[in-house]
């Protein structure tokens, strides 16, 4: 505190002084900066005192020295302690400047001063010492200066320091040593030429720096373990030989220090200094990557590219020295890959800078194409290109421009104008399969030089494949790059005169199936920001050819063109900045904000929100379009929807509130008329008031999940916006200096209360939510934007709401309650903590608000521990623990302040009291819970080595179950229910309170042990308390079986172990190493019980242990533990081991699987990959079950690890593609494992067959890669011999796998020859070549999995297949039935299938008659004269009749399509059911005609198939195929009409009946639901009313919220299928019968809109799209599907303008205002019943009557509007008023009554969260609006209804004082503002 010191001496200097006032004020601000701890403020407080000292440099000029001293000494200290941060320093260091204008001698000497303090405290400086040095050396000039003066001490220093900690060794996370070596470069860098006659002068050798030299080769050669610190040693050596006076010598020495590591102990001669070659302990190779790195970081070019000595021809460091040592890096040390592939990408990067140097040394090209560096270079960027190292593949990138660059510049430099390089390069890339990621970084770098059309012409398929890229996640950004760089580079063309291309350019694209835009196209296009990203490059480039384009590509309501035209309005925009939007495109901008797809509403909301300029207004349209899209968008149960939702209101917010805030400065925005800016000041303000009112609205404990998390991230977009709260951690988005203007301009007007009561009552309803994130992010809110304290009042009533919570024995009850705690600590003040009822002596004595809450919250703990040990059952009931820990969890660990009270020396000793009682506490706890599941009673009971069995854990609770009973409970002895209850409560409180400890003890681990806490403060968690913590940490994993809790436990005790492991104290490091050995050594030890297959704990305290290693460290725990686990898994089982225990070789493999899957080690277990995946491959043989079974899972870790996952479930490749070569480059000892195990598998052995159970395993892992580039020295060449063998494999398996395993092995330029010698194997004719039926299968399936990987995108032509098509059709006769074996011919016509455009006529000819003389002479199954089953067959008939179905849509060939049609009514079911899931299959559709004639097949023979109905499968199979063949709603004809003449009735009617009657099961009742929709669709009249009346029952029957999935699914498309249809025709044809019908199917559709699955409303939606265009008019084609809540609109104005005079239409919308109990939900509140653990589940969490009710009130009143006097809806109404408006009355007189007199606090804050509540008070509002409606309306015919005793302005009168007084209670939404400014309209949906 030597800062705080010197201010204060300075002040009191300064106080009788003139300029007093500046300097007080000045040391105030760095008073302020020194106390932040956020660098934000810090950085503000500075800047603050910089602007002072600019107005104190001229007062204090006229002063003298010693007036001046005091001020400068004060603001040295500052810097002093400010050297961790160099912006602050570089600040302070311009403040005493200028503060020492005319006084620099008196700052030099100052300076010298505080320096040369450092050395007083000691040899040995500090790590703050060093971190003065390096940035006094590094900013200040006095400070160079200083130690130039004093450079041999400061080397002594450095050297005794450097010593100490190489000797000592502090803790493996420590800064020391690091601070100590950067102290050393900065002092070479900075003093070169002070530091050079030291080094290289005979009579000026130091000896201090020579024992320097020797400590930093210690670190560089492996005495310091931090990989970072050796790292900074090879810079500082490098930097040392920059001091070098001539290049040579710099060389020479460079030269010695590389030949160390080859020449061992020795003598190192550097310079004139000698020093001791210090041995390596462990050689690990990173010494060569040290030196390297190191010298290529910052060795002076002249070194090293000098010519060295000794050398036979004119060599250089740079490409004789250092590039071997690249190239050997590369190859050997693969855990330092980013630093390994830096050194490469920087030695090209010096190879450039050293390009004329080097030309003048040898005299010729380096790079020429026959020399050898050259192919090295290549090579080496090629096998590394496709390393997932995160990081690497950014260097691979680089290398490949830099490469090109040299070699173009050489060859301009030597005047060269053949450049084959690019040729190659290229060729290579096209040779690559296009799912390879690597390939596209070496084309961008290609095509700056080769030029775009070069490029174009040589890659002719770079279009297409680009275009697939974009549907494949992972690719989509380096195929963006590639267009990106192919764009610039035809810009650049064409402004070098060559405009002829641009067309040229364009065409080459259409031809390639794609405009020339890329990316409008497609409709499967995962994400709209790559189509944007694609038109933002494109638009500029080819505006006017591309106009015409755009046109007719967008035109029409297609997803794909409304995703289109989107973005290519926003791509304008971009551009222009502003679009106007007309009446045409503002009627397509709203059908895109209301479109079904997420993707196309959220790119037309960004379009809407950006803008290139943030203070361009939103204009009044646009503000408009927003107040309709959001509310209808509230409820979206997409996480990403609400994510994207959230940053583009944020947007449009910016916009409003800087465009505001310059008008309000008197500037005119961009985009406003001078006439309009108050209009749009009011707007913006008005906008800003609506957005915070739905918000608020929306978060009504009635509405869901997803209605409130929207709403809570809209209102934190408008808090963060539209408030001048400053969050000092945030770097961006601060509050504009002049918010306040704009914050007081609103509030003039009536608006922005942000922070008024009934807001802040919504946000302390959420707090009592059932989900983690709608409480967090409401509590985040009130913390970070509220006012500091809660209201007395509030808070208490929250702080008896949390205690009564905190005893729920519901999970989510209990941490709704810590988070209450949390929250009330953190809105509270000392007043309040005196206000609440506190534990006594906490609340007198303890000074600390936080202290005080956690000794509250520990008493509580302790309390209910009590009960607990008297009766756990009563305990887990009324007052379980997992609460009160949950809130010392969060109340300890996630509060600032009370991390800050932690670290104040007053309140040391208090704090280590309560956290050793609290630890202490949770032992004994965890002890009880876990002895309580074993029939052991308290702490002292003997501990199990391992979990309970489940039936000893049914017995142990049994026990306590009973033992409960004993005390009172004995009547509900024999309630079953209870009794599972009763289980359920003493699991759900032992397993959550285990796992809430292990979260609570690894956070305080992690908070106290941190290396920035001050040293002097003590530990706050002594050793034996940390040695008790780590005892809980094994007893809960070692005896735990609930994996959550497990888990959780494991979170924590990975950070407790990291917090150990990285502390400078040796005791606490040695903690979790002894737990490890514990552990291993148990590991191998006999047990009596599994502690692996039935327990999840035991392996999870390796993990645990292993994953607190620093990751820059060597790991050596990780290694220790994967050795010894290898050596014990290696060990041979016993020859008669016991099946019921596990085997320790068993336990191995479990836990190495363990750790292969633990995302906490990342990449780190991959050094060890190959032993592990040989044991892996030699367990999969071992005899025993349990070795297999563990080795398998162990394999399928590896290889997850190894390859990585799938991205998405369509994507089909893996997460990066990487190639066979890629991977055996970066694994090359597991490539050689692999390859053996091949080998032995395909060696005969004499003794016949033998069983290889690794080899399908190896076989599944090698098919899971891609093929690399052809390379005569590929490394997965030698693969193809060993997987060629195996298609002779007896096993059908290994066979089939081994087909697919080829794929990888083979590049694609070598598949054609392959294929032909395949081709060549199979023989010729039946008996001609004497060849096993397995050896022809496998062949023939290696032949499919080639030809099937080469008709991809870029596949073999028809051509190049043409010889392998022509030795096939010589061996035509394996179709025949000469061969024998149906699976042979079957694999034959599998192949011949890929080959359908190389075959000859008259081959292909005999191909069809072949198959259809075999299947048309099929027989049914268990006919007469039918063979004899044969193995096979059937699948030889299902590939057949797919080749028919195949060959007829390719060819669309008349005959062909009446042999399938044929085929499908054949009686043989393997024909029949192969062509129907052909048909479902062919989702992207198939040939017109087959289809129409397929379409009208199976329509025609749909009534015998209904009546014979001989099995379900193919019946289900049936009705899908044709609904399948009828998706597209005008596909069905007049033919199709005639073909059901006369049996449609039937149909109709079976149908029906089996809906009705059969209910064959779900999947079967779908399909048959929606072909009786499709069949009723098409075909009904007036005297098929009953059947609609049926078919309209049906669908009621399965909406039900009770039904399943799939049954409410089938209703809601069999109302888009026929519902529409029958809709129309009750208006259309004035048919009075089906209104009624029309009216249900309506009201049918309201509920499966608002239902929970969302492929159910989107069906539903489809329903109201359909009925959005004119009802009375014939459908049009281009229907836009709408989302479902616009869906609800129109269904609803449907029946306003449609239905409203029909009587029924006013009952069945009442049918959707539910009548609640709002008494008996009071009363039950009241009563205050204790939660049981379980409550009934709504059956539709997604529907929310509340928000219904609010928007079916504007339509029910505009009915009321349309009675005429008399009429049947006048009736209804005056019906529903006599059954519903007395009990509206009474209900609001209750409420009167409830809340005029006012509640108690407490039972006000539980109903503030009850949702029941909400809900029945939001009701019961729209129903008494309703009721005086209807009583407006009727006038006096409602004067005698009885009940009713009063008129119809009273009831209004107690309506408005019932909502007020709701309001006041939170129990109501506040109602919209009508005088707000600028309202542009009545904000919509608002709920």
């Amino acid at each position: 505190m030597g800062a705080e010191r010197e201010a204060r001496a300075c002040a009191a200097f300064y106080g009788t002084l003139g300029i007093a006032a500046p300097v007080l004020s000045c040391l105030r601000c760095l008073r302020q900066f020194a106390g932040s701890t956020a660098k934000r403020c810090k950085e503000k407080h500075l800047e603050e005192a910089l602007l002072l000292t600019r107005v104190l440099s001229e007062g204090l000029q006229a002063l003298g020295e010693a007036e001046a001293r005091p001020l400068l000494r004060c603001i040295l200290a500052f810097q002093m302690e400010a050297t961790s941060s160099s912006s602050s320093f570089q600040k302070l260091e311009q403040m005493v400047t200028q503060l020492a204008v005319g006084k620099e001698a008196l700052l030099a000497q100052e300076v010298g001063t505080l320096l040369a303090s450092l050395a007083l405290q000691g040899e040995v400086l500090s790590p703050g010492d060093l971190q003065s040095v390096c940035m006094f050396l590094e900013e200040s000039s006095l400070g160079r200066q200083h130690w130039r003066q004093n450079l041999a001490l400061l080397l002594q220093h450095l050297a005794s320091t450097l010593h100490w900690v190489l000797q000592s060794q502090p803790v493996p996370g420590s800064t020391w040593g690091y601070l100590g070596i950067k102290a050393c470069l900065q002092l070479f860098q900075a003093l070169p030429k002070d530091v050079a006659p030291l080094v290289w002068s005979a009579v000026g050798k130091s000896e201090t720096l020579q024992s320097l030299l020797g400590l930093l080769l210690e670190v560089a050669w492996g005495k310091a373990p931090n990989k970072d610190t050796r790292l900074l040693a090879g810079t500082a050596l490098s930097m040392l030989v920059n001091t070098a006076p001539q290049p040579q010598r710099g060389a020479s020495a460079t030269l010695t220090l590389f030949q160390l590591p080859s020449q061992g102990t020795g003598e190192l001669k550097f310079g004139e200094l000698a020093v001791e070659v210090p041995p390596v302990l462990e050689p690990d190779g990173i010494e060569k990557l040290v030196l390297t790195r190191g010298l290529l970081t910052c060795c002076k070019t002249d070194i090293l590219s000098c010519q060295l000595e000794g050398f036979p021809h004119k060599a250089c460091l740079l490409l004789d020295v250092v590039f071997p040592a690249v190239c050997a890096l590369t190859k050997e040390q693969k855990d330092c890959h980013y630093y390994c592939f830096q050194a490469c990408a920087l030695w090209l990067q010096r190879l450039r800078e050293s390009l004329p140097a080097i030309w003048h040394l040898t005299g010729t090209r380096i790079l020429a194409q026959d020399t050898e560096l050259l192919q090295q270079i290549t090579q080496l960027l090629w096998d590394n290109a496709e390393t997932p190292v995160e990081g690497v593949s950014e260097f691979i990138h680089s290398s490949f421009r830099l490469l090109l660059e040299i070699y173009h510049l050489e060859c301009q430099h030597f005047q060269d104008q053949e450049r084959p390089l690019y040729q190659q390069m290229l060729q290579r890339v096209v040779s690559m399969p296009w799912q390879i990621k690597a390939r596209y970084v070496p084309l961008c770098a290609i095509i700056p030089y080769m030029g775009s059309q070069q490029v174009l012409d040589a890659y002719p398929d770079l279009p297409q494949h680009l275009l697939s890229c974009l549907s494949t996640n992972h690719l989509c950004p380096a195929a963006a790059e590639v267009y990106k760089v192919l764009v610039r580079q035809q810009l650049s063309e064409w402004q070098e005169g060559q405009q002829g291309k641009r067309q040229l350019w364009a065409e080459r694209w259409a031809s390639a199936g794609i405009p020339w835009s890329p990316g409008l196209a497609p409709p499967s296009m995962p994400a709209e920001q790559r189509l944007q990203n694609f038109l933002t490059w494109t638009h500029p480039a080819v505006p006017h050819p591309g106009a015409a384009g755009h046109r007719s590509l967008v035109a029409g309501t297609s997803t794909a063109s409304l995703r289109a035209w989107v973005s290519l309005l926003k791509a304008q925009k971009s551009v222009a900045g502003a679009l106007p939007l007309q009446d045409e495109a503002l009627e397509r901008l709203s059908c895109c904000l209301g479109a079904r797809e997420e993707g196309i509403r959220l790119a037309a909301l960004g379009l809407l929100c950006c803008s290139p300029s943030t203070n361009q207004p939103l204009s009044s349209t646009e503000m408009q379009l927003l107040r309709e899209f959001l509310p209808l968008n509230l409820n979206c149960d997409s996480s990403s929807f609400r994510q994207l939702l959230q940053a583009a209101v944020r947007k449009a917010l910016v916009r409003l509130r800087d465009s505001s805030l310059a008008q309000l400065r008197g500037k005119v925005p961009q985009g406003t008329e001078p006439d309009q800016g108050a209009g749009q000041l009011n707007q913006a303000v008005a906008f800003v008031e609506w957005l915070l009112q739905l918000s608020i609205a929306s978060l009504s404990p009635g509405c869901n999940y997803q209605r409130k998390k929207t709403a809570l991230l809209l209102l934190a977009a408008v808090l963060e916006t539209c408030t001048d709260t400053w969050s000092p951690n945030r770097k961006k988005g601060q509050p504009p200096r002049t918010m306040a203007t704009l914050l007081s301009y609103a509030k003039q007007r009536g608006c922005w209360d942000f922070f008024s009561q009934p807001n802040l009552l919504a946000l302390l309803s959420c707090l009592q939510d059932s989900t983690n994130e709608i409480r967090d992010l409401a509590s985040e809110l009130l913390v970070r934007y509220f006012p500091a304290t809660f209201p007395e009042p509030i808070a208490l009533a929250l702080f008896q709401l949390a205690q009564d919570t905190l005893g729920s024995p519901r999970v989510q009850e209990a941490e709704a309650g810590a988070v209450l705690m949390k929250t009330i600590l953190q809105k509270s003040d000392s007043g309040t903590m005196k206000s609440l009822a506190l534990e006594a002596e906490a609340a007198l004595t303890l000074p600390s608000r936080g202290l005080c809450f956690a000794q509250h919250l520990l008493h509580l703990l302790q309390a209910q521990y009590t009960v607990a040990r008297q009766d756990l059952l009563r305990a887990a009931a009324t007052a379980p623990m997992h609460g009160a820990i949950a809130a010392l969890r969060r109340c300890l660990l996630q509060v600032p302040e009370v991390a800050v009270s932690m670290q104040a020396a007053e309140l040391a000793q208090s704090w280590q009291e309560l956290l050793t009682r609290l630890v202490t506490t949770v032992r004994d706890v965890t002890s009880f819970l876990l002895g309580a599941l074993q029939s052991q009673q308290g702490p002292g009971a003997n501990e199990q080595a391992a979990a309970p069995s489940f039936a000893d854990m049914g017995n142990a609770i049994g026990s306590l179950i009973m033992l409960g009973k004993d005390q009172g409970q004995e009547e509900e002895e024999g309630d079953s229910v209870l009794l599972s209850e009763e289980h359920s409560l003493i699991l759900t409180c032992c397993w959550v309170s285990v796992k809430e400890i292990g979260l609570l003890l690894g956070g305080l681990a992690e908070l106290l042990l941190a290396p920035a806490l001050p040293a002097d403060l003590g530990p706050l968690l002594p050793l034996p308390t940390l040695q008790m913590a780590t005892r809980v940490f094994q007893e809960i994993l070692l005896r735990c079986r609930h994996w959550g809790a497990v888990e959780g436990c494991s979170m924590g005790f990975t950070k407790f172990c990291a917090a150990l492991l990285n502390h400078p104290d040796a005791e606490l490091q040695a903690i979790p190493r002894a737990v490890l050995e514990q552990g291993l050594e148990a590991l191998s030890g006999p047990r009596s019980s599994s502690i692996t297959r039935r327990a999840a704990g035991f392996p999870m305290l390796f993990l645990c242990i292993v994953s607190g290693e620093a990751p820059a460290q060597a790991r050596p725990l990780l290694t220790r533990c994967i050795q010894t686990l290898l050596a014990l898994a290696t060990t041979a089982l016993p020859q008669d081991w016991d099946q019921t225990l596990d085997l320790p070789q068993v336990c191995a493999l479990h836990v190495l699987q363990t750790l292969v899957r633990g995302t906490g080690l990342g990449g780190a277990v991959l050094c060890h990959a190959t032993p592990m995946m040989a044991l892996a491959l030699r367990g999969l043989g071992s005899p025993c079950w349990a070795m297999r079974n563990a080795a398998i899972q162990l394999f399928s870790a590896l290889t997850s690890r190894l390859l990585g996952q799938p991205r998405s479930h369509g994507e089909g490749c893996l997460a990066e593609g990487v190639s066979l070569p890629a991977f055996l480059g970066q694994h090359p000892k597991l490539g050689a494992v692999l390859l053996d195990e091949l080998r032995v598998a395909t060696t005969p052995m004499p003794g016949g067959l033998r069983l290889h159970p690794a080899l399908h395993a190896i076989l599944t892992l090698l098919a899971q890669l891609h093929p690399g580039a052809d390379s005569s020295s590929s490394s997965s060449a030698p693969f193809l011999g060993p997987l060629l063998g195996l298609a002779e494999s007896p096993i059908y398996a290994v066979r089939a796998m081994a087909a697919k395993a080829l794929v990888p092995v083979v590049p694609p330029p070598r598949r054609r020859g392959l294929l032909l010698q395949l081709a060549r194997q199979v023989p010729t004719a039946p008996g001609r070549i004497r060849v096993r039926h397995n050896a022809v299968h496998g062949h023939l399936l290696q032949m499919r999995a080639l030809l099937a990987s080469a008709t991809g995108t870029r596949g073999l032509s028809a051509e190049a297949l043409r010889p392998v098509a022509l030795q096939l059709e010589a061996r035509g006769w394996l179709l025949t039935p000469a061969q024998r074996c149906p699976l042979v011919r079957a694999a034959f016509l599998q192949v011949l299938t890929l080959l359908p455009a190389s075959f000859s006529p008259g081959f292909a000819q005999h191909i069809c008659d072949s198959i259809s003389t075999e299947l048309g002479s099929l027989l049914p199954r268990g006919k007469p004269g039918r063979a004899e089953p044969q193995v096979g067959l059937a699948v030889l008939h299902q590939t057949m009749a797919h080749f028919m179905c195949s060959e007829a849509a390719q060819l669309a060939d008349s005959e062909r399509i009446a042999a399938v049609c044929s085929l499908v009514q054949q009686p043989n079911p393997d024909v029949q059911l192969a062509i129907l899931s052909w048909v479902v299959a062919r989702e992207g559709g198939t040939c017109k005609e087959l289809e129409k004639a397929l379409r009208l097949t199976l329509l025609e023979s749909l009534r015998s198939v209904l009546r014979e109905r001989r099995d379900k499968e193919f019946l289900r199979l049936y009705l899908e195929a044709l609904l399948h063949l009828y998706r597209d709603p005008s596909s069905w004809s007049q033919e199709a009409s005639h073909r059901l003449q006369g049996s449609w009735a039937a149909c109709l009617e079976m149908l029906l009946h089996m809906v009705e009657a059969e209910r064959p099961g779900p999947d079967l009742l779908f399909q048959a639901l929606c072909a009786a929709s499709l069949l009723l669709a098409h075909w009904f009249g007036d005297e098929d009313g009953r059947l609609v009346e049926r078919w309209c029952a049906a669908l009621e029957d399965c909406c039900r919220p009770a039904s399943c999935e799939v049954l409410r699914l089938a209703a809601a498309r069999s109302l888009q299928t026929a519902g529409a249809a029958v809709v129309r025709r009750s208006l259309r044809a004035a048919r009075p019968s089906l209104v009624p019908v029309a009216l249900r199917l309506i009201n049918m559709a309201i509920h499966l809109l608002q239902d929970e699955e969302r492929e159910v409303r989107q069906e539903a939606s489809g329903f109201a799209s359909l009925l959005q265009q004119n009802p009375r008019e014939p459908l049009r084609d281009g229907c836009t599907f709408v989302q479902d809540n616009v869906g609800l609109q129109s269904l609803l104005q449907l029946l306003l303008g449609e239905f409203g005079e029909h009587p029924e239409t006013f009952n069945s919308l009442l049918q959707h205002l539910p009548i609640l109990d709002l008494r008996s939900i009071v009363e039950e509140l009241e009563a205050n019943k204790a939660a049981s653990l379980y409550k009934e589940d709504e059956p539709n969490v997604f529907a929310e009557p509340a928000v219904l009710a609010q928007q079916l009130l504007p339509v029910l009143m505009q009915l009321l509007e349309k009675v005429p006097a008399g009429s049947p809806l006048q009736a209804s109404a005056l019906h529903w008023l006599e059954a519903t408006g007395p009990g509206v009355l009474q209900e609001l007189r209750y409420c009167k009554r409830c809340w005029s007199q006012g509640t108690g606090a407490h039972w006000g804050m539980k109903v503030l969260g009850c949702a029941k509540l909400h809900t029945a008070v939001a009701i019961l509002l729209v129903r008494a609006r309703l009721v005086v409606r209807v009583l407006q309306v009727l006038g006096e015919g409602a004067t005698a209804v009885p009940g009713l005793d009063c008129c119809t302005q009273e009831l209004e009168q107690e309506l408005e004082l019932v909502q007020g007084l709701l309001v006041q209670h939170g129990l109501a939404p506040v109602s919209s503002q009508g005088n707000a400014p600028g309202e542009l309209g009545p904000p919509s949906g608002t709920a």
